[in-house]
């Protein structure tokens, strides 16, 4: 079920300052989980550059990536954020037409924001000090044929080990801290900020971050439906150019995956007031995702996921990876805007 995100006084001061200037602001649809990964989309909203593009956002509310699909493929939606998974690629095997058209989140090499994660009890009692000691235990990840399932995969690859070794069991984030403590599970693929709510619950030791068997994996990339993407198109660009504005500012206040360089601040403050981790400490503390300042999607790793779909038999069709890309609108901010130079 769709749930409108209310803007209240920025939605209507950029409404009235487009009426001033003579001109109505184009709406545009946002469909958002409120994580910390849709910084990029809360950013241009409170720093102004939507509105300097003439563009009103109205965000939506999803409780999952997934659920942002169809009303993508029908057009009920302009723009949304989500990890690549089999549904979407089952969907563009449908002939629903949606695009990927720029990077949203990845799991940057040397400051990931997943990490795998083991019982502290298990930990504890030396059962489970390695990937390898999983085999035959219960590992959790957020779903079937979704980026983590292939995240694990690597990581069973990564001591010969089988994805079939372990027992999977699907559960959301938030579920990862009661299943570790419980002992329903051994390990756990986990994402920030459950991850530090995990550890200082001392439910969970932290064996390593995905990076280390899978550096770089594009988790989450931005979409435009078709309709934005073509009858929409220079809204769509202008969309593009204030989003990627944005992630430069994310990309500035970034040292060492914490929140702690230039603007930095002033970034927790707007996560504080827009996603759904409210305290500023637990934001100035977690390890945020990577967020690629020139949009450039990590395509290797999405033609390596859509194989691992595929051989679980989790997408049955011959879709490609090409079928989905549009970089144009990168390419065009790119040669307004120019490579990115961190501050």
């Amino acid at each position: 079920m769709l749930k409108r995100h209310a803007l209240g006084a920025a939605c209507a001061a950029v409404a009235l300052a487009a009426f001033a200037g003579g001109a109505r602001a184009e709406k545009v649809s946002v469909a958002i989980v409120n994580a910390v990964s849709d910084v990029g989309f809360f950013i241009a909203d409170a720093k102004g550059y939507f509105k300097a593009e003439g563009i009103e956002p109205e965000f939506v509310t999803f409780d999952t990536g997934a659920k942002m699909v169809a009303p993508l493929g029908a057009g009920q939606l302009d723009v949304g954020g989500g990890a690549p998974s089999a549904g979407l690629y089952n969907a563009i095997d449908r002939g629903i037409k949606i695009r990927m058209v720029a990077d949203k989140a990845h799991n940057k090499q040397g400051a990931p924001f997943q990490f795998f994660l083991i019982s502290k009890t298990l930990w504890d009692k030396g059962e489970v000090k390695s990937l390898k000691d999983l085999k035959g235990r219960k590992v959790a990840i957020s779903g079937q044929g979704g980026g983590d399932a292939s995240v694990l995969n690597e990581a069973m690859k990564s001591v010969g080990l089988a994805y079939d070794d372990v027992e999977k069991v699907y559960l959301g984030f938030p579920q990862h801290a009661a299943a570790l403590q419980n002992g329903a599970i051994a390990g756990s693929v986990t994402t920030e900020p459950s991850v530090s709510n995990i550890v200082k619950l001392g439910a969970a030791h932290v064996l390593m971050g995905n990076d280390a068997f899978y550096p770089n994996h594009q988790t989450a990339v931005i979409l435009f439906s078709e309709d934005f993407a073509t009858k929409k198109r220079a809204t769509a660009q202008k969309f593009m150019r204030a989003y990627v504005k944005a992630t430069r500012d994310f990309n500035d206040a970034v040292e060492g995956g914490k929140l702690s360089g230039p603007g930095g601040e002033e970034i927790v403050q707007i996560l504080a007031k827009y996603s759904n981790v409210k305290d500023p400490a637990v934001l100035r503390a977690l390890t945020v995702h990577g967020a690629h300042p020139d949009g450039a999607m990590n395509i290797a790793s999405l033609k390596k996921d859509l194989a691992f779909f595929k051989e679980q038999g989790d997408v049955k069709g011959n879709v490609q990876v090409e079928q989905v890309i549009d970089a144009s609108f990168i390419e065009a901010t790119l040669k307004e805007l120019g490579p990115y130079k961190k501050k």
